[in-house]
């Protein structure tokens, strides 16, 4: 099961993040208490395995979506390899003074492979293929990842072209569910807490 961190302070200002960190806002932590509340029903009697990415917004989405499991926050695996994209001189720029500079990006989906000094998508998807060799075969697996790196992720589980991958969503009221190469994502909208 795939899902992305909470929204966080730097989603809320369009603020790239890459491998800097904000908290969660209000929001972000209500649906990370949805995620978790619908997980709950989903893994009910099945033994599973929870990793998060060791960036601090995971982390605080994992232990909120554990707390909502049941699921001892001291059990999860912090997991370096499954870490957003570094986004280089980008990180910290917002969207929209990004498009301004340089507005050639505005209709490709994959334009965070632009960004100076980032990481290439043959280097993620080198150590998302490294982690995925070391996942145990007789547990399922709930991994809070990042919006760039849970769609490289999703595509490598699911065979798609980099052309499919990148028009995934991003979703942070939902997460999905891949087995046997098919995926289904699970809506948590509807048990957001009203503002």
């Amino acid at each position: 099961m795939v899902l992305r961190h909470g929204e966080t302070r730097f989603n809320a200002e369009q603020k790239l993040q890459g491998h800097c960190n904000s908290p969660l806002t209000g929001r972000g932590e209500a649906q990370a208490r949805a995620v978790g509340a619908r997980l709950a029903q989903c893994l009910t009697g099945r033994p599973y395995r929870v990793y998060a990415s060791d960036l601090g917004r995971a982390m605080q989405t994992a232990a909120i979506v554990c707390a909502e499991l049941g699921h001892p926050a001291e059990l999860i695996h912090p997991e370096p390899r499954v870490r957003e994209f570094s986004l280089g001189e980008w990180e910290q720029q917002t969207v929209p003074e990004l498009m301004a500079a340089h507005p050639e990006l505005r209709d490709r989906r994959d334009w965070y492979l632009a960004a100076p000094g980032g990481d290439s998508i043959d280097r993620v998807r080198a150590r998302l293929a490294d982690w995925l060799a070391d996942l145990p075969e007789d547990l399922d697996v709930v991994v809070v990842s990042h919006g760039l790196t849970g769609i490289v992720l999703r595509g490598m589980l699911l065979g798609l072209d980099e052309t499919v991958t990148w028009q995934q969503d991003l979703p942070q009221d939902a997460f999905f569910i891949i087995e046997a190469g098919q995926v289904t994502r699970i809506d948590c909208s509807s048990l957001l807490e009203p503002a």
